[in-house]
């Protein structure tokens, strides 16, 4: 399957090489032309375990190659991966989707036949429809848009790109589903990989989830730490004790 990615940092980079792994021919974009110059090389521009080997190894065949050019992207591949930065925003209420929207914004008059758009970034609820209206808008050739959010593990973004605990896909159409079986098909045929299919919403709402769970399993740790000092106890041994519940687990904390 011919795939793009746009936006090849921490998240869209470790993305395209494990594509390459599956088996995808794969165009990765990258806007900035250092950061694109050092992958075109077969290495990355920053470290995350296991990346550089990839590049290296595939760089070199075609299989995955870098560009600065939009307009390219959108003439090779069929389905086009959205792995663009959303950092929070200043008020710290939610995230900031610009860089998103302008991707969508920017590919969706480029598409010359129907196309698949995939999501991967965390965005605000609600950005999926914001985005819809667009494709429709300036899509004339009509695209399908999933939202396909990651759930990686920092320093290990190769790694649960290719041996995810599960995949989530919030569909547009039947389409988008075919897509998506297809490109992940590789991953899918393991057992105990699960593909979850819902709603874009649903999607959305599943991933600020799953952030804020992590995000409480921390805060309470750090609780427990100041109670153990406060005890005199030991929070290493409380941590792995409670962990030894399935309930509650050790990730995370």
């Amino acid at each position: 399957m011919r795939v793009s990615v746009i936006g090849c940092g921490h998240l869209g980079a470790p993305h395209a090489a494990a594509m390459a792994e599956l088996g995808h021919e794969v165009i990765g974009v990258e806007l900035d032309p250092e950061t694109c110059k050092i992958l075109q090389t077969g290495r990355g521009h920053f470290y995350e375990k296991g990346l550089d080997e990839l590049l290296a190894t595939y760089v070199p065949t075609g299989r995955l190659r870098f560009t600065t050019s939009l307009e390219e992207a959108a003439d090779f591949a069929d389905l086009h991966f959205i792995a663009v930065g959303t950092p929070l925003r200043a008020d710290g209420r939610g995230y900031d989707v610009g860089q998103v929207v302008g991707a969508v914004r920017s590919l969706a008059p480029l598409l010359t036949r129907p196309a698949t758009i995939v999501g991967k970034s965390t965005v605000t609820v609600g950005t999926v429809a914001r985005l819809q209206e667009i494709l429709t808008e300036h899509a004339a050739a009509g695209a399908n848009l999933v939202w396909n959010p990651e759930f990686l593990r920092e320093g290990h973004a190769v790694e649960d790109s290719l041996y995810p605990d599960r995949i989530v896909a919030g569909l547009t159409s039947p389409e988008a589903e075919k897509a998506i079986r297809e490109v992940y098909a590789p991953i899918l045929a393991r057992d105990g990989v699960e593909l979850i299919v819902t709603d874009p919403a649903t999607a959305e709402v599943l991933k600020s989830a799953a952030n804020t769970f992590l995000a409480t399993k921390i805060s309470f740790i750090n609780a427990m730490a100041e109670v153990c000092e406060i005890a005199g106890a030991d929070v290493s041994t409380v941590a792995y004790g409670i962990g030894l519940d399935p309930r509650i687990g050790h990730g995370g904390m």
